[in-house]
């Protein structure tokens, strides 16, 4: 447990004055944020705002993570280091799109087919590698599709190759999906911040406590085949307190935005623990909100494009505008009111998903 504590303290340390440092240096370097003009017009007195402040987020939760190690004279984990490798390679990806509308000066960044082949080469990489280095006969990541843990649906049923494909390909499905939820949910002063820390705060737990049943120490019928599980605490509380560090500066009225940089990066982690800790679907549960952000988005874009073909070529809208946190803005709600009752959306979906995760085991496993 020493590296869980040193780690969340480190990374919450270098969220805290690392982010303050990094306003400073925005500024001056003129790293300032764009708003979209078709968007509320009450986020347009944010425009210049420093942005990029994920770079803080991602150094925190490395930088937390290797201190942890280091201090206590442990060597990390592959699955450790594949998350990481995955929070860090979806982050950079972001970091181009911010970097794109910096130098370009306008709201739009990289092509979403530019975003999308990014995360998909980065997504690759870390699917093969996280079904290589088996220990005890255990690898990082597993073939099977996982809710709490893994169920019957094995996606290498039909041989090895095979199911590498089907494994890329829904590994790939579960990184782009929560990456774009966070991104999506990054749309308000704190809100996608104040989010992670407490679905992060979540896998802290899960992974905890599937290292205290772990199949490698407990026979039971209820332990836990996962690799690394304390290693993943460490990584989700490094995660954690980094972005409990940088909501003291994001927290409204923002001194600085996480960008693409942070949201897809924090999306990957979240992706990543979910595939290592054989939580997959899991994930669905405890990112209520991002899924609510995302499924808000498809069913504008889905309703627009139904009603324009068969209402002479105009289209209605659901929603004011998405994302929905937009839609409760431009009914007249306050910006720190729809972020805090967003924030509270994300606690019961939190609180759902680990009720659902003990439940499961309090009843016998599988």
């Amino acid at each position: 447990m020493k590296l869980v504590v040193i780690g969340a303290f480190v990374a919450l340390l270098i969220g805290l004055v690392g982010t303050r440092y990094f306003i400073s240096l925005a500024k001056h370097r003129g790293w300032g944020q764009f708003v979209r003009d078709d968007g509320p017009t009450s986020h347009h007195t944010k425009r210049g705002t420093p942005q990029m402040g994920g770079i803080v987020i991602i150094a925190g939760s490395v930088v937390g993570y290797a201190m942890a190690h280091l201090l206590t004279w442990n060597a990390p984990t592959a699955s450790g280091l594949l998350v990481l490798f995955l929070m860090a390679g979806i982050g950079f990806v972001g970091f181009l799109d911010d970097w794109t509308k910096i130098t370009h000066e306008h709201s739009l960044g990289l092509r979403s087919s530019e975003k999308l082949i990014g995360q998909t080469v980065v997504a690759v990489i870390f699917a093969i590698l996280a079904t290589k280095f088996s220990r005890v006969g255990i690898t990082p990541a597993s073939y099977r599709i996982s809710f709490v843990r893994d169920t019957w649906f094995n996606l290498a049923f039909h041989g090895t190759v095979i199911g590498i494909i089907l494994f890329v390909l829904w590994a790939n499905l579960m990184i782009t999906g929560a990456s774009n939820g966070v991104n999506l949910t990054d749309g308000l002063d704190g809100q996608a911040a104040g989010a992670c820390v407490m679905v992060f705060g979540a896998y802290v737990l899960i992974s905890v406590w599937q290292f205290n049943q772990n199949c490698q120490f407990v026979s039971s019928s209820t332990c836990y085949d996962v690799r690394d599980p304390i290693d993943l605490a460490v990584v989700a509380a490094c995660v954690m307190g980094a972005c409990f560090g940088f909501l003291w500066w994001n927290a409204s009225p923002a001194k600085i935005f996480m960008g693409d940089t942070g949201s897809l990066g924090l999306g990957g982690a979240l992706a990543g623990l979910a595939i290592m800790t054989r939580t997959e679907l899991l994930m669905i549960i405890l990112g209520g909100l991002f899924v609510l952000e995302t499924v808000s988005v498809i069913l504008q874009v889905g309703y627009f494009k139904l009603t324009k073909r068969s209402n002479g070529g105009v289209g209605r809208r659901l929603f004011r505008m998405t994302p929905i946190h937009h839609h409760f803005e431009l009914l007249g709600w306050e910006q720190i009111t729809v972020t805090i009752r967003f924030w509270i959306i994300c606690g019961v979906s939190v609180a759902a998903g680990l009720g659902v995760f003990y439940a499961e085991w309090v009843v016998g496993g599988p």
